[in-house]
């Protein structure tokens, strides 16, 4: 599993006139994304409504398209969305990482910049956290039904899917899917390496935390191409597997007997 050094973001900082703490922030990995990225910020702006106070960055992972001139012109019409650009492509779990390290809120919800999954989705993933009582929830794994990609990309998927659950025993059906929600304290404790979006359910269990699933709803990519190819996936998906299976055997937990400020 390899560590990805992710490069000095811009745009960074929150404007000035958000004074209110938002309760939730979105964050989208976007690479080479110009088409989607008005849409998206739309849809995300009509589903987070009823959330407000929230925010949104728009990570943009090194495109060379007009992906971050796109954000910065939507920008001024949705003060709550923010821009950040690494200067270079480190993949997807590094762009959500400086997305979470930007955020405000202490609670995060991640979807693909793509457009594939619905924004409509995000209240869904967001409620069991706020409402959350017991302070043991951690994680909410979006689980897609109706998926709308190619034959041979869901045939990979559901192999890949199989083989991690049997080993990794996270009981999830679909770990691939964007949409998740998560404490941003609990997902920043987490070991951090490339693909570790794919692990989120294992690495949480792995940490004490509870895990919820939702069934989302998908659709077809109408803008842009997919970067990631079926025989990619599965090359560094094995390795990552493995490393995630050496993670989990490896945590150690330790029992607090007693403190001295306790005496």
């Amino acid at each position: 599993m390899a560590m990805t050094e992710m490069a000095t973001p811009v745009n960074a900082e929150p404007p000035e006139d958000i004074a209110v703490q938002p309760r939730v922030t979105i964050v989208a990995p976007m690479k080479n994304e110009a088409d989607n990225v008005g849409s998206l910020a739309d849809e995300i702006g009509e589903a987070c409504a009823a959330l407000a106070p929230f925010e949104t960055i728009f990570v943009d992972d090194g495109s060379n398209d007009r992906t971050a001139e796109v954000i910065d012109e939507t920008v001024a019409r949705h003060p709550w969305l923010r821009r950040v650009s690494h200067a270079q492509s480190c993949g997807q779990s590094a762009a959500i990482k400086t997305g979470v390290l930007h955020a405000r809120a202490p609670i995060i919800c991640t979807l693909d910049g793509d457009g594939q999954n619905p924004p409509a989705e995000l209240p869904n993933l967001i409620a069991p956290l706020l409402t959350d009582r017991s302070g043991r929830l951690g994680l909410v794994a979006g689980q897609r039904i109706g998926r709308q990609d190619t034959w041979s990309k869901r045939a990979a998927s559901r192999a890949a899917n199989s083989l991690r659950a049997w080993i990794l025993r996270d009981a999830t059906r679909d770990t691939g899917c964007g949409l998740k929600a998560f404490r941003r304290d609990a997902f920043l404790a987490l070991p951090f390496f490339d693909h570790l979006h794919r692990y989120l359910p294992a690495l949480f269990k792995r940490d004490g935390w509870e895990i919820a699933h939702v069934d989302v709803t998908h659709r077809a990519r109408e803008h842009g191409a997919s970067k990631y190819t079926n025989f990619g996936r599965a090359i560094v998906g094995i390795t990552d597997l493995f490393g995630v299976w050496w993670l989990l055997r490896r945590r150690k937990v330790p029992t607090i007997a007693s403190r001295s400020d306790e005496l």
